[in-house]
């Protein structure tokens, strides 16, 4: 008797197969059915996250024939575990080292100027400070620098940085930075009038941070010029959730900050 497939579908009606790509990170894929258009950023079982240009992210299941890839239908699948995985990045821009434990902190310091400055540093500098073995401790203002300083007591072996807000020739800030600036302590700022101002507008959505008149509290104006609720706090939580990594940051502060670690790491070995 003549056999017959169990498939009964016409040649002419198959369709083609397509290739098996891997889903490796960093992979620009879009998806088939949304047209969800991003890097490959992880990959599980049955899954892949993409992330677009905006940084948001998605998750789709490696089903066949579900993206496109340079406008080319292609099926993606997990990569093979034996192949190396590709360096990543920290917040910072630093490269990350997979498994690295954090150092005993080092005698030296960094102060910052307040809270949002503390919590802004660790987003963005945390993985590198903790490798490092830096703990950075936050001031309440700097009109108590001068006696915070000789009470620290820097000296080779406990370097200390300190990073102030609207650091400016010939504002109080400036004369107390000199007064305690020695071999052994470094303070340095950004011309911002607060921390809020160093991230960068565009990461906010927003065409420019807004000019405060003068006699007003700063962040309550800026909260009402930009409309939002004259909630301080909750504002903070929008500006630093807005902050991905160092890109979204004025390079004015990058600076600063980076020459604070250098400085402080290059104390005690």
């Amino acid at each position: 008797m003549r056999q017959y497939s169990p498939d009964l579908t016409p040649p002419w009606k198959k369709p083609k197969p397509v290739p098996e790509v891997p889903a490796d990170p960093g992979l620009v894929v879009e998806e088939a059915d949304t047209g969800f258009c991003g890097a490959v950023i992880r990959c599980e079982a049955g899954t892949v996250t993409l992330e677009d240009r905006f940084g948001k992210h998605r998750v789709f299941p490696l089903e066949p024939r579900g993206f496109l890839l340079e406008g080319r239908v292609v099926t993606l699948v997990r990569p093979s575990s034996a192949a190396p995985p590709r360096p990543t990045r920290t917040a910072s821009g630093s490269v990350a080292v997979p498994g690295a434990r954090a150092r005993v902190a080092r005698a030296g310091r960094i102060y910052v100027e307040g809270r949002h400055d503390a919590e802004l540093v660790e987003k963005v500098w945390g993985d590198d400070l903790r490798i490092e073995g830096v703990v950075v401790e936050y001031l309440e203002g700097v009109d108590d620098l001068p006696a915070i300083v000789a009470d620290f007591a820097p000296g080779p072996d406990a370097r200390l940085g300190v990073l102030v807000d609207h650091l400016v020739p010939g504002s109080k800030e400036s004369r107390i930075a000199a007064s305690v600036t020695g071999e052994h302590a470094l303070v340095v700022g950004h011309p911002y009038i607060d921390i809020w101002e160093a991230v960068k507008p565009s990461s906010l959505g927003i065409a420019a941070w807004p000019r405060v008149p003068r006699g007003q509290d700063w962040k309550t104006g800026v909260c009402r010029a930009l409309g939002w609720p004259e909630n301080t706090g909750a504002a903070w939580q929008r500006i630093l959730g807005s902050v991905r990594s160092y890109k979204d940051l004025e390079p004015a502060l990058l600076g600063r900050v980076e020459e604070l670690i250098d400085f402080v790491t290059a104390g005690d070995g």
